[in-house]
C-alpha cells in the first residue's frame, strides 16, 4: 500500500487507474487529509543473455527510481563451444541478506560454483560448461552490489584414466587431442587404444578408457618377443579355466622360454607345455612331474610351442608369467634375467658373445653366473645359465643410496621370516630412509634401529599398511628388522615394503650460522648439535640489534634470527634504583639526556643523583655515573632526660634509638602532671617531644583553673599594669599573652606566641635556673630548661599559685 499524500479525492484515484480510498486525520487543532492506493512495487529489470567473449556485469544495475524495493537480477553468460566461462569478482559490498549464486549450466542442470558466502574481491570461478550463470536476489530497499568481470577460456578433457597394468599418453587435452593407450607385455587391450577429446559445451573423450587384461589362451604368430600371464595375474586366477596358447616362430627360428613366476594350487592345476602345434605333442614340462622350475628355460626343436593351464573348483594362486622369444639358428637365444639388466658385446646373439648382469637396486645375483658366452657353432648355446635376480632376507649394505626389499619382492613374502639388514655410510654423514610401500600384514613388523645393532636407539616400528614416509637416523648406521608372522601368510602381488635410503649429510645439526659485520661470534658447543647455544656480540661503539643468543632447537632450527651490529647512538637504559623514582629529560636516552634519582621518605642516596648520556668517542655513549643507591636514613639516639622528684620511667637506659618511647609514673601519693609518655623524635640530632612531667603531692588540692600558658622572653610591664595577685591569661589580639607576677612585678611576654609554646610554673621560682636582670625598669626573665607544653593551674590564693620557672621556645 503506497500513501500519496495531498488533497485528493476518489475520482483523482479512478483517473490515476488506482484502487485505494480517501480519508483525514485530526492533528491537534487541525485537519489532515490524504489518499491512499494499492500500488504494486516492480522488481529492478534486469534480467541480460550475454554472449560477448569477454565483459563486465554490474548486479544490480544502477538505477535512481524509488520505487524499486525488491531486487531479483538473472546473468546468462554463454561462449563458444568448447570453451568456459571464468568470472573474476573485481568489487563486491553486499547488504545483509542480499543473495548472489554463481552456476554452471550444463543441458538445464545447473551446479553451483560459489554463493555470497565465499565472494570476496579477487575470487576466480571457472565453469564446466561453455554456459555460466549470476543470479542476484535483495529485497532491501538499500540492496548491495557486486561488480564481474567474465571472459571465455578453452575447455578441456580430463586426463584419461591409466589402464590397470598398461600406460596412457596424450597428444592434447583440448578439442581433438588424441590419447593412446597400451598394455605391458602378456597383457591385451580390451576396447580402443585410441581415443579422441570432442569438441561440446564440455569436452569429452569419444569413449570410454580401455582396459589391459590376460587373455584366457590365444595364437601368436611370427614371435619375436614376448610374454603370457594366466588371466588375473599378477591376483590370482579363476576356477574351472583351460587356457590353450599356441606360439609360433618364423620360418627357421626356434622358440626359447623363461619361467618368471608359476604359482598353482596344490590340488588338481596343471601347466603342461608341449614341443609342437597341438595337444598331442610331446611333452617339455608337465607341473605334476617336475619339483622346480628349470632356472635356464626351455628350448624348442620346432618353431611351435604349445602351452595349456587347467584349474580346477577348488583353491586358486597367482598363476603363471612365461616370457618367450624367438632366435635364428647359428645364434644364441636372448638371455633374459627378471628384475636385473644386462650388457652385452653382440646384441644378435651369435656364437662368441659376451654377456654380464646386474641386478635392479634391492636385488641379489643367484644362482647362476654374473658373465656367460655362447659357444659351439654347431649348436649355439651359453655355457652357464642366466642368473636369477631376488630380494634376499637380510644383507649388509655399504652403499651411499640403495633399495631394501621385502623378501621376493614384488611377489609375496614367506611367513615366519626374520629379516635383518645393516646400511652403513661415511661417519660424518647421516641416512634418510624413504619408505615408499608398507604393506605388510596385521601381525608382521617392520623396525629401524637408529644404529648398528638391534639394541640402538628405536626409530619407529610399523605393522599393517601406512602411506609414504620418511625417517632420518643420528648416526651413520641403521638397522632394519622384519619379522612376518609364523601362524598367518600374506598372498598377493605387492604385499611387502620398499624403503629407499640415501646417505645424507647430518642431520642432526643446525645449519652454520654467518659471522656478523662489526662484531663475532662464539659457540657453546664446538658442533651445532641440538641445544647449542650461539652469541654474538659487538665491537665498542656497536650494539647488538637483535637477539644476541640463539639456540639450536629440537627440529635443527635457529631459535631466532640473525642479529646485526649498529653503531651506538643513544645511552642504555641504566635501569631503576630501588627505593626511588626517577625523573628522566626525555623518552629516548641520547647523548645530553639526562635521569635523576630521588630516593623514597626514610631513606638516604648514596652516590650521584644525576645522570648524563655522553659520547666517548669510539666506545659509544656512557653515562657519567653509575648508579646511586637509596638507603635507610639513620639517626642519632636520645640521652636519657632525666627521672623527676617522686617519679618512675619504664626504662633507665642511657640511651634511647629514634622512635623508641619512655613512660613516667608517680609513686604512691603523688600526682603526674605533664606528659606520661615521651618519644624520641628522628632528627639530627634527635630530641624528645616533651620535658619530663612533675609528680606533686595530692594534698594540694585547691579550686584550681587550668591554663594554658605561653610565654617567651618577658618584659616588663608598667607599674600602671599591676594586675590582681593571681597569675592570669589576658587575649590581646585573639593570641595568647602570658603574665606572671612576681614580688608585685607583673612579667608579659614580648611577643605574642602560638599555642605549641607553652611555660610551666614551679612552686619556687628562685632556683638557680632563674636570673633577674633590671635595665630601665625593665626585668629579663633567663629561661635556661628547654621548651615543651604542659598544662599549669593557676589557685585564687597567690601562695598557692606557681611562679615561672621555664620558657619554652
Amino acid at each position: 500500500m503506497q500513501i500519496l499524500p495531498g488533497i485528493c479525492t476518489l475520482d483523482t484515484l479512478e483517473r490515476l487507474g488506482l484502487a485505494g480510498g480517501a480519508g483525514c486525520d485530526e492533528e491537534g487543532s487541525g485537519i489532515s487529509c490524504y489518499c491512499y492506493a494499492a500500488v504494486v512495487v516492480p522488481a529492478v529489470p534486469c534480467q541480460l543473455n550475454l554472449t560477448g567473449p569477454e565483459g563486465y556485469i554490474e548486479a544490480p544495475p544502477h538505477t535512481n527510481s524509488a520505487f524499486y524495493f525488491t531486487t531479483d537480477c538473472n546473468y546468462i553468460v554463454t561462449v563458444y563451444t568448447g570453451y568456459g566461462v571464468e568470472v573474476q569478482v573485481m568489487n563486491v559490498n553486499l547488504s545483509e541478506g542480499d543473495k548472489v549464486i554463481f552456476e554452471d549450466v550444463l543441458n538445464s542442470e545447473n551446479t553451483v560454483l560459489a554463493n555470497e558466502s565465499i565472494l570476496m574481491r579477487g575470487l576466480v570461478v571457472r565453469s564446466h560448461s561453455n554456459q555460466i550463470s549470476i543470479r542476484f536476489h535483495s529485497i532491501n530497499p538499500q540492496a548491495g552490489a557486486v561488480l564481474v568481470r567474465y571472459q571465455a577460456f578453452m575447455l578441456s578433457c580430463v586426463f584419461p584414466k591409466q589402464p590397470l597394468y598398461g600406460d596412457v599418453s596424450v597428444s592434447s587435452l583440448h578439442s581433438g587431442g588424441q590419447a593412446f593407450f597400451s598394455c605391458l607385455t602378456g597383457y591385451k587391450l580390451q576396447g580402443s587404444s585410441v581415443l579422441t577429446c570432442r569438441n561440446s559445451s564440455t569436452p569429452y573423450w569419444s569413449g570410454k578408457e580401455p582396459k589391459c587384461l590376460a587373455a584366457c589362451g590365444g595364437l601368436v604368430r611370427n614371435i619375436t618377443v614376448g610374454r603370457i600371464v594366466s588371466p588375473g595375474f599378477p591376483s590370482n586366477y579363476s576356477n574351472n579355466l583351460t587356457c590353450h596358447w599356441l606360439l609360433e616362430a618364423p620360418e627357421g627360428q626356434r622358440l626359447h622360454i623363461h619361467f618368471e613366476k608359476v604359482a598353482l594350487a596344490e590340488d588338481d592345476d596343471r601347466l603342461l607345455i608341449k614341443n609342437g602345434n597341438s595337444i598331442n605333442a610331446a611333452v617339455l614340462y608337465d607341473s605334476y612331474e617336475v619339483e622346480y622350475l628349470p632356472n635356464e628355460g626351455l628350448l624348442s626343436t620346432s618353431r611351435q610351442l604349445f602351452i595349456e593351464l587347467t584349474t580346477d573348483a577348488t583353491g586358486t594362486s597367482t598363476g603363471i608369467a612365461i616370457r618367450y622369444q624367438a632366435f635364428s639358428a647359428g645364434h644364441c637365444y636372448e638371455p633374459f634375467v627378471k628384475y636385473g639388466n644386462m650388457t652385452s658385446t653382440d646384441n644378435t646373439w651369435s656364437v662368441g658373445a659376451v654377456v654380464e648382469f646386474a641386478c635392479d637396486p634391492g636385488y641379489t645375483l643367484e644362482q647362476g653366473s654374473v658373465t656367460i658366452e655362447c659357444m659351439d657353432p654347431n649348436n649355439p648355446q651359453w655355457n652357464e645359465t642366466e642368473p636369477a635376480c631376488r630380494a634376499v632376507c637380510s644383507g649388509e649394505i655399504t652403499d651411499s643410496a640403495g633399495v631394501v626389499l621385502s623378501p621376493n619382492w614384488p611377489e609375496s613374502y614367506d611367513k615366519g621370516q626374520d629379516c635383518i639388514w645393516g646400511i652403513h655410510v661415511e661417519e660424518d654423514k647421516r641416512i634418510m630412509l624413504d619408505i615408499q610401500v608398507l604393506n605388510i600384514g596385521k601381525n608382521d613388523l617392520l623396525t629401524f634401529y637408529d644404529g648398528d645393532d638391534l639394541t640402538a636407539k628405536l626409530l619407529g616400528q610399523y605393522g599393517g599398511s601406512k602411506s609414504r614416509f620418511k625417517l632420518y637416523t643420528s648416526t651413520a648406521d641403521v638397522t632394519i628388522q622384519f619379522q612376518s608372522d609364523p601362524a598367518t601368510n600374506v598372498y598377493g602381488y605387492g604385499n611387502g615394503f620398499v624403503v629407499h635410503f640415501f646417505e645424507v649429510a647430518r642431520n642432526d645439526t643446525c645449519p652454520e650460522l654467518p659471522e656478523i659485520s662489526n662484531g663475532w661470534k662464539s659457540t657453546s658447543h664446538p658442533e651445532l648439535v641440538q641445544g647449542t647455544v650461539v652469541t654474538y656480540q659487538c665491537y665498542p661503539g656497536y650494539q647488538v640489534v637483535g637477539s644476541e643468543l640463539l639456540m639450536c632447537q629440537w627440529d635443527l632450527t635457529w631459535s631466532g634470527d640473525l642479529p646485526s651490529c649498529e653503531r651506538v647512538v643513544s645511552c642504555t637504559d641504566p635501569g631503576k634504583v630501588e627505593h626511588s623514582r626517577r625523573v628522566l629529560s626525555g623518552t629516548h636516552f641520547t647523548v645530553g639526556s639526562t635521569i635523576q634519582y630521588i630516593c623514597n621518605k626514610g631513606f638516604i642516596l648514596s652516590g650521584n643523583s644525576l645522570l648524563t648520556c655522553f659520547s666517548r668517542g669510539s666506545s659509544g655513549p656512557r653515562w657519567s655515573q653509575k648508579l646511586p643507591r637509596c638507603l635507610p636514613e639513620t639517626f642519632e639516639p636520645c640521652n636519657h632526660p632525666g627521672t623527676p622528684t617522686y617519679g618512675m620511667p619504664s626504662s633507665n637506659k642511657l640511651h634511647f634509638q629514634a622512635g623508641e618511647t619512655l613512660h613516667y609514673s608517680c609513686q604512691n601519693g603523688h600526682q603526674l602532671l605533664g606528659e606520661p609518655l615521651l618519644y624520641c623524635v628522628p632528627g639530627h640530632p634527635s630530641q624528645w617531644s616533651g620535658l619530663p612531667p612533675v609528680c606533686k603531692g595530692r594534698k594540694l588540692q585547691h579550686d584550681l583553673t587550668p591554663v594554658r600558658v605561653c610565654i617567651c622572653n618577658l618584659l616588663l610591664l608598667e607599674e600602671s599594669q599591676r594586675l590582681h595577685s593571681q597569675a592570669a591569661v589576658y587575649a590581646q589580639n585573639n593570641e595568647l599573652i602570658c603574665f606572671l607576677i612576681v614580688n608585685g612585678t607583673v612579667y608579659l611576654s614580648r611577643k605574642r606566641v602560638s599555642t605549641t609554646l607553652c611555660c610551666i610554673l614551679y612552686q619556687n621560682y628562685n632556683n638557680s635556673n632563674t636570673n633577674y636582670i633590671s635595665v630601665n625598669k625593665i626585668h629579663l626573665l633567663t629561661i635556661i630548661v628547654p621548651a615543651l607544653c604542659f598544662q599549669v593551674y593557676f589557685g585564687n590564693d597567690f601562695s598557692h599559685s606557681r611562679t615561672l620557672s621555664h620558657c619554652l621556645e
